[in-house]
């Protein structure tokens, strides 16, 4: 931080010592910044000026480049200014310009003020608003220290003369974008008035640097504000002094001057802070360097893999045609390793793309779901009733067909909607895992991709609905009639009619229990004392007949469902796929394989972002590389 102890709108210039071993570092920072490499995600080292509003900011820059800055009521500096100042010894006339929106706009001493004003306009408007978009002056004179700075605007909490409402929120956030990274040194500048303790900038800078290492400030005492790099007190020029009038009067200030003369000399003038800030910023690039080199080459590496990534520009049908084959021919590979034989070397940390072990869930869920626990209240009555109103002149111990046919026709109406939800859920499942297999081949190809995604989806669509209509066949067929060769129906009813005689030895005996023990389930069975021995007989015998075929209903369900599945899973990736991408390609609102030699808008942008971000960084490397070379040599 600078403490002003004298605050004018001028200030002088200044004559500074120069170390020839810190101009490659600085030409080196300044060569990157120009090529813009921080575009990259890059931090460079930055000297970063903040202060409050009118805290004499400007005219300490005024002082360091001894040039005029724009002053005047509120806000002066509305967007950041960098100012790079390059000694340039036995130059005869100074050399300015202002670079803003890409363009280079000379300038000279006596019209910099104006030229900042006018280009501060066209970057922020006329009004009082602020902007994050920079200005850049570069002052190449004999003298001046090699210092690249950024004056930010000053902070201020209240709004006027037309200012934005949120004024201090805009300046806050540009303030902490800037001074945040690690590589940028904080330069604080305040009136010698101001309570350092409680200074906004000091409150600032102590958030992104709570050691102050890279702070440069007033340090009232050791309690109050620790100020890692010091502090330094100047005195700014006044109404029409010269500069060197200026100079000469900051000298008497601090040797007279009761209590500023007890200040150690190591701490005054501008003189020393240029001193001071040029060895302060040659010490955060050396340390930086060897980070940026590295930082330079990862992004390099990263940005020339991307760009070796993406498809070539297809120049005839046959490079097309030939590229059009080999996506079809590695996605349907892909697809036989996910769908086909449970393959996931590909997607190893995707469990949604191990579709074998996926179907399997979905397959256990479906045959859970099947499995609809039925009213077990009221045991038997169902069938005692549907008995009783079936009777007919007929031989006895026969069991109408067509009450086993009513009840079966009820249990299969009950689940009938589950088949169908579950290949409505599959399907689904599968448009979603080949379109990501598409995409995966073909999406540096977005005219291709968007004809096999149309076209998968509507093949996808027609099996779908292929197998809502197989299901109500199934379905349908259940409802219809009853019939298996399956031993297992007979096993399982004989075992169940053991069960009879313990029936009625419970309803004839109260004391022997109300409740039997069926196919593992405890049933109350006390409301059927009321009813006949025949009549009960006859409904557990249909019961039994019900359950027993049942579980084959359920188990026929659930295979053929798992063997329709399998079946057209294969059939989709072996044939139907591919055949259906073709047709719709070829198709006359396919555009045929010409499509593919049009590169899309996309991957054109890819290209020419990836190819711009390589120049740049392979020119810094460069750049780099030299002042590398420079240090070793030096070193030796």
């Amino acid at each position: 931080m600078v403490l002003i102890c004298r605050q004018s709108p001028m200030e002088a210039p200044i004559v500074s010592s120069y170390n020839d071993k810190i101009r490659p570092l600085l030409d080196c920072i300044d060569k990157l910044r120009h090529l813009k490499i921080m575009q990259e995600g890059i931090q460079l080292p930055t000297i970063v000026v903040v202060g409050d509003q009118s805290s004499g900011k400007s005219s300490v820059l005024e002082s360091l480049a001894g040039i005029s800055l724009p002053r005047g009521q509120g806000i002066c500096t509305r967007v950041p200014l960098i100012m790079r100042l390059k000694n340039v010894p036995n130059l005869g006339q100074p050399e300015l310009h202002l670079e803003f929106n890409g363009k280079t706009v000379p300038t000279d001493e006596e019209s910099v003020a104006e030229a900042i004003v006018l280009a501060t306009e066209e970057v922020a408007g006329r009004g009082k608003g602020i902007s994050h978009a920079p200005l850049t002056l570069t002052v190449k004179k004999c003298g001046v220290p090699d210092l690249t700075m950024v004056d930010l605007p000053g902070i201020t909490r209240v709004p006027v003369h037309g200012q934005p409402e949120d004024i201090y929120e805009q300046i806050s956030n540009i303030i902490m974008e800037y001074i945040t990274p690690e590589e940028s040194i904080i330069l604080n500048v305040l009136s010698a008035s101001v309570d350092f303790s409680t200074c906004e900038s000091i409150r600032m800078s102590q958030k992104v640097d709570k050691t102050g290492e890279r702070t440069l400030a007033v340090k009232v005492s050791a309690d109050d504000v620790h100020i890692g790099l010091g502090y330094v007190c100047v005195r700014n020029r006044i109404g029409e002094e010269s500069y060197e009038e200026a100079r000469m009067e900051e000298a008497k200030l601090f040797q007279s001057h009761p209590f500023l003369s007890k200040i150690e000399k190591s701490m005054v003038s501008i003189p020393v802070l240029a001193q001071k800030l040029v060895r302060i910023q040659a010490n955060i690039i050396s340390k930086c360097l060897p980070e940026i080199v590295r930082k330079i080459n990862d992004k390099l590496t990263a940005n020339m893999a991307d760009l070796n990534r993406l498809p070539k520009n297809l120049s005839t049908v046959a490079e097309a045609l030939t590229t059009f084959l080999r996506i079809i021919s590695s996605a349907k590979e892909s697809l036989r390793k996910i769908l086909v034989r449970g393959e996931f070397d590909e997607y190893p940390d995707e469990e949604e793309m191990h579709c074998k072990a996926r179907l399997v869930e979905m397959l256990d869920e479906y045959a859970e779901d099947l499995r609809v626990s039925f009213d077990s209240n009221n045991f038997l009555m169902e069938e005692i009733l549907a008995l009783e109103e079936t009777k007919e002149i007929s031989l006895p111990n026969f069991l109408p067909r067509r009450v086993f046919l009513s009840i079966l026709h009820k249990r299969v109406k009950a689940i009938s909607t589950r088949p169908e939800d579950f290949v409505a859920k599959l399907w689904d499942y599968i448009e979603k895992m080949v379109v990501r297999v598409w995409k995966e081949y073909a999406e540096s190809y977005p005219q291709l991709l968007s004809s096999m995604k149309r076209a998968s989806q509507n093949l996808i669509a027609k099996m779908k609905q292929k197998s809502v209509d197989w299901v109500q066949e199934i379905i349908g067929m259940e409802m219809m009639a009853d019939y298996s060769c399956n031993p297992e129906y007979s096993a399982t009813w004989s075992k169940l009619m053991v069960k009879q005689g313990e029936l009625m030895e419970r309803l004839n005996d109260s004391s022997k229990g109300s409740k039997l023990n069926i196919d593992g389930n405890k049933i109350e069975i006390s409301h059927l004392r009321g009813f006949g021995s025949d009549a009960v007989c006859k409904a557990f015998d249909m019961r039994m007949r019900i359950i027993a075929y049942w579980k084959i209903v359920l188990m026929r369900l659930v295979d053929s469902m798992a063997l329709h599945v399998l079946y057209s899973i294969q059939t989709l990736v072996n044939r139907e796929l591919e055949e259906e991408v073709v047709g719709d390609l070829m198709a006359p609102h396919g555009g045929g394989i010409e499509r593919m030699l049009g590169e899309s808008q996309v991957v054109a942008e890819k290209r020419y972002r990836l190819s711009k971000s390589v120049k740049l960084l392979m020119e810094s490397k460069d750049v780099v590389a030299n002042i590398m070379d420079r240090i070793v040599l030096a070193d030796g």
